[in-house]
């Protein structure tokens, strides 16, 4: 299918790489179909998780691993199987950016990640319940 983006004019996107929010994401709940762009490129830290329905929309995200080595998920049993999670091995996680003007106060939300089931293409945000990790871990030092 071939979407007119905002940030990325024309691309296309295959049916199977499109992965339905049956929840949506927190604030974004109309919006169910998203794809991944830039992943293919393993040297890249940040990629993006466009939005099908709303071409306009794109989360710049990252693998939250790599920003904080100590970092976890503590997901209810009940939030993995709404997106039908039996292995931990079969999730993507990702974490959501935010680029203000002034980039040096760029930060990753480490509190809310994103899960994907990489078996059947599903994703859900989820907030975890601990206050290990916050909203806004700043990535950029000064």
């Amino acid at each position: 299918m071939q979407l007119q983006t905002k940030n990325f004019g024309e691309i296309t996107v295959d049916e199977n790489d499109i992965i339905t929010f049956p929840a949506g994401i927190p604030g974004f709940e109309d919006l169910k179909r998203y794809t991944l762009l830039g992943k293919q490129e393993t040297e890249a830290l940040f990629f993006w998780l466009q939005s099908i329905d709303e071409p306009s929309l794109a989360f710049v995200v990252v693998d939250p691993f790599s920003i904080n080595p100590g970092y976890f998920v503590d997901a209810d049993d009940s939030e993995m199987e709404e997106i039908d999670i039996k292995n931990p091995e079969d999730v993507l996680t990702l974490a959501i950016v935010t680029v203000p003007e002034n980039v040096k106060n760029t930060s990753v939300n480490l509190k809310a990640p994103v899960l994907i089931n990489l078996k059947n293409n599903m994703g859900k945000q989820i907030v975890m319940k601990n206050e290990t990790f916050p909203v806004k871990y700043y990535i950029m030092n000064g």
